[in-house]
Order: C-alpha cells, then sequence, then structure tokens
C-alpha cells in the first residue's frame, strides 16, 4: 500500500470495499449536527453557527442511524486490537458513546480536550463551553489494545509540569485550538489542532501501523500520522474541504511521491 490514499467520496460506499480489520487506529470526528440557526462567537464578533448542511440535525432517530452506521463500519474494518477514537461536543459525543457500546465497543479513556483560547459565549446564560470530549475505544472487552504509556510519561508532549516530575499523563489535555499556521490552506470549522492529532496517534498506534479517518475535513489527521510514520486513509465527502486537505498533506509531507488519490 502506498504511504496514504486520500478517497473523495461518501465514506459509507468508498469503505465498503476495504479489507476488514485493516485498520489499527480509526479517528472519526463525525458532524455535529448542531447547525440549528444560532450564533456563536468568531474573532470576537457574533458568527453563525451554520455550517452547512452535512452538519443539520435531521432528527434523533435519524441522526442515531447515521452515527450507528459509521460505528457499525468501524467495527468491520477495524483489527481485533486496534483502537476507535471518537471526538465531539456535547451535542453528538454522549449518544455516539451510547451506540458505540451497543455495537460492542469497550471504553478505555474519556479525555477532556481543553481549548484554552476558546470563543467567549455572547448569550451569557450558559457557561463559555471550552472543551470537546474525547472517548477512547477497543473493539471488545476482552481485545489487547496498544497503549505507549512509556511516551505520553516521558516523551516529548509535556503536560504542564508533569514531566519533570516524572507523573503519568491526565486526562485533561490543554492544547490550543489552531492558529492561522494551521489554516494556510483554508478553513475547516471544527479542525482539531496538530498537537492533539500526534499526541492521540503517537499515544495509541505504532510506527508503520494504519490510520483511518472517516470524515478527513482539513487533513489534519493525515498530516499528523504522516509525520509520525504511520500509514494514512482519509475520506472526505465535501470537494472543497477534500481538495483543502489534499493540498496541506502534500505540502507538509516529504512522501507526496507516495500519494494515491481515488
Amino acid at each position: 500500500m502506498s504511504d496514504y490514499k486520500l478517497i473523495q467520496g461518501d465514506c459509507f460506499e468508498e469503505l465498503k470495499v476495504l479489507e476488514n480489520g485493516f485498520a489499527d487506529l480509526i479517528y472519526v470526528d463525525p458532524p455535529y449536527l448542531l447547525s440549528n440557526g444560532g450564533f456563536t462567537c468568531n474573532s470576537g464578533k457574533a458568527a453563525s453557527v451554520n455550517k452547512g448542511n452535512w452538519d443539520k440535525s435531521q432528527g434523533f432517530k435519524q441522526d442515531s442511524d447515521f452515527h450507528s452506521a459509521w460505528l457499525k463500519l468501524s467495527s468491520e474494518l477495524l483489527s481485533e486490537h486496534g483502537s476507535l477514537v471518537i471526538s465531539g461536543t456535547y451535542h453528538s459525543i454522549y449518544i455516539c458513546g451510547y451506540l458505540a457500546l451497543k455495537e460492542g465497543f469497550h471504553i478505555i479513556n474519556d479525555l477532556a480536550w481543553f481549548k484554552p483560547n476558546g470563543s467567549p459565549n455572547l448569550s451569557c446564560r450558559m457557561f463559555t463551553a471550552s472543551h470537546e470530549t474525547i472517548i477512547w475505544l477497543k473493539k471488545s472487552k476482552n481485545s489487547k489494545h496498544y497503549f505507549n504509556y512509556d511516551e505520553m510519561k516521558y516523551g516529548s508532549f509535556p503536560e504542564d509540569k508533569l514531566k519533570a516530575e516524572g507523573k503519568q499523563m491526565r486526562s485533561v489535555w490543554s492544547i490550543p485550538s489552531p492558529g492561522k499556521n494551521e489554516k494556510e490552506f483554508g478553513k475547516h470549522p471544527t479542525q482539531k489542532p496538530l498537537n492533539l492529532m500526534k499526541r492521540l496517534i503517537t499515544s495509541l498506534s505504532k510506527k508503520d501501523d494504519t490510520i483511518l479517518d472517516f470524515f478527513m475535513g482539513s487533513g489534519t489527521t493525515g498530516v499528523a500520522a504522516l509525520e509520525l510514520g504511520r500509514k494514512f486513509i482519509g475520506v472526505e465527502i465535501n470537494e472543497s474541504f477534500f481538495a483543502m486537505a489534499k493540498e496541506r498533506i502534500e505540502a507538509s509531507s516529504n512522501n507526496s511521491k507516495n500519494v494515491l488519490v481515488l
């Protein structure tokens, strides 16, 4: 296999032809389905939360069916001892966690990604949302998952003063949202910081493992995976997001000659 494959299309159609159990780590940042006509804060100004039809809720039943579908596909494509990582806000993460357990996955940890530069809340009617939840799961309770314990305790990801004290990495990660330098090829509304994805991939996979991202977005998972010596398969249905991810991955990788775009 080439170092990475970038697939423009519907993940449910494109991935069903791949061999079951091929992925060592699957990362899924599904649509949060929160484009409901509300508003948020962007660069100090009120801005619509609407991101497009792909982010609109279709009602509880249809939303649940959508999440169940990619979770079933994840179960088929994940290796027996691989890991599934799901990220999201409260709009989606709880139903995803419930449905993952229903599919047979077993929760190892949940992580809180704290955003020290998170946007303020303009309504002043609730707490300011400044974190996202990440659920780390294995395929079944009896699966033997991989965890790079030493790197997380002693390696290159400082957790405040914990590394100097030789303490274990905690489940609350303070990592700023992506800055301008990570958005030079364009903006994606739910783009994850490169440091966050590098930490996840380093902790839950080995070199030469295959990382799969169902909803590739701006391509951060691919950039992190390739920089860390992993293989990557990314799927994105939106043409403009796909083009942005492809350009970004090719620009950041020394392995662009090995790319195979399907």
